[in-house]
């Protein structure tokens, strides 16, 4: 009996198998194929970028009265003073982010320090502005690997920051070498609860992380009010602003003077070189990737989809939120409302950009700091709306999301199927 159900049942598969199959289906890297692929990742955010830079200078151009003028006088007049404006622009641009390599030549000329230190500043600068943007970058990238959509990185921010203040301003007497790393942990374990908050809804009730991060944004802008002016608010001020963290727990800065390059900036990069090892060197990171490729094969092949999806949301949390103390400790030394500048929205184009990958999400954040710190000087002497450096990001995400219109452009040829794109799981989860 028990030898006839044996034959009239169908063997069943390995689940390793399957779940090997159903990963080279989504991922079909191998030889010449991954060799491709890297080209593709590689070429595609360049074009965009290159492509982006252009139609900026066609916004430039379209909204400078001073080309309308020049035009209705003739048209080469017109076509030299729409060049002119774009130069000054973007060279403006190259000067208020990178620095003035005439400057630079002079200043290391001279072996004036202080000369030095200035005209390297706007090149420092865009570091400064960097160093959120590599944060929050990675905490949207590793929610997208795992295959979740966490919206929510702004809130994360500024409960990071509270709960990082916080610690930073009321222990006293700690040496710098513990309060610095508690100060840090603290903003951390603080964006990890708000992350954990939807990644717990969604794996345990099926409520969807899109809307419950936008919904803990609020929550987070409006609990950061309510502490600045109350709790938390500094008691010889009349403005919402809460008391200095301590010297002790204050990222160094180097260089002095008028520079603000801080600590912060490699205590980034280490940690996104912690988020490369964790996601691609272990165990628990190929259960992220996994889930997030395919939940079906990963919960067929024994994984814990529920496990990992919370683990993936609090690791998310954990990441903007020492965006937001690295923002207190490093550069504002306190926390006042509306401190973030929109940091968690533009991590998202970001992680996209950099193609969810670690290494792609630091140039693709030294590539927003940059721009968000020649947009100033740009404004000031090319009388150029900073929105321009919007647009720019706007036009570059689109080319990034949309390849086939690069390849359009520039007649490249159509790759394999999935070959260098950018997937993450659809609004249902699946």
């Amino acid at each position: 009996m028990t030898d006839q159900k044996n034959k009239n049942e169908a063997p069943r598969p390995d689940a390793g198998k399957i779940l090997l199959e159903e990963l080279q289906e989504n991922t079909p890297l191998n030889g010449k194929s991954g060799k491709r692929s890297l080209g593709q990742i590689i070429l595609i955010p360049i074009l965009a970028v290159v492509t982006g830079l252009l139609l900026g200078g066609l916004f430039i151009i379209f909204t400078t009265e001073q080309v309308y003028v020049a035009f209705g006088q003739s048209f080469g007049a017109g076509l030299k003073t729409a060049w002119e404006t774009v130069s000054i622009a973007y060279q403006a641009l190259f000067n208020g982010s990178i620095g003035d390599p005439a400057a630079i030549v002079r200043a290391l000329g001279s072996g004036d320090n202080l000369e030095i230190r200035k005209a390297f500043n706007p090149f420092l600068e865009s570091m400064v502005a960097s160093t959120p943007y590599i944060f929050a970058g990675l905490a949207v990238a590793l929610g997208f690997r795992a295959g979740v959509f966490n919206i929510g990185v702004e809130g994360q921010i500024f409960i990071g920051a509270i709960t990082g203040t916080f610690i930073g301003y009321s222990i006293t007497g700690l040496p710098a070498i513990i309060h610095i790393p508690l100060t840090l942990l603290a903003g951390a374990a603080g964006g990890a609860i708000w992350g954990f908050i939807p990644g717990w809804l969604k794996a345990k009730t099926g409520g969807h992380e899109v809307i419950n991060t936008i919904m803990m944004n609020y929550i987070a802008f409006r609990l950061s009010d309510w502490l600045l002016n109350g709790p938390m608010m500094r008691p010889d001020s009349f403005n919402p602003i809460s008391p200095s963290i301590a010297d002790s727990a204050k990222f160094p800065v180097f260089f002095g003077e008028p520079t603000r390059f801080h600590m912060g900036f490699f205590v980034a990069l280490l940690v996104a070189w912690l988020v490369y090892w964790f996601l691609f060197k272990t165990t628990w990171g190929f259960d992220l990737r996994t889930v997030g490729a395919n939940p079906n094969a990963a919960k067929y092949a024994g994984m814990n989809v529920t496990k990992n999806t919370i683990l993936a949301m609090v690791l998310s949390g954990s990441l903007a939120g020492m965006a937001g103390i690295n923002e207190v400790m490093g550069v504002n030394h306190n926390l006042a409302m509306a401190f973030s500048s929109g940091y968690g929205f533009d991590s998202i184009a970001l992680a996209l950009l950099g193609n969810n990958h670690p290494v792609g999400v630091v140039l693709s954040a030294i590539l927003f700091g940059t721009l968000r710190n020649g947009a100033t000087r740009m404004q000031v002497v090319a009388n150029i709306p900073v929105d321009i450096i919007s647009i720019l990001q706007a036009v570059i995400l689109m080319f990034i999301a949309a390849p086939a219109i690069i390849r359009t452009i520039y007649r490249l040829r159509k790759p394999a199927d999935g070959e260098g794109e950018i997937t993450v799981r659809s609004w249902g989860g699946n």
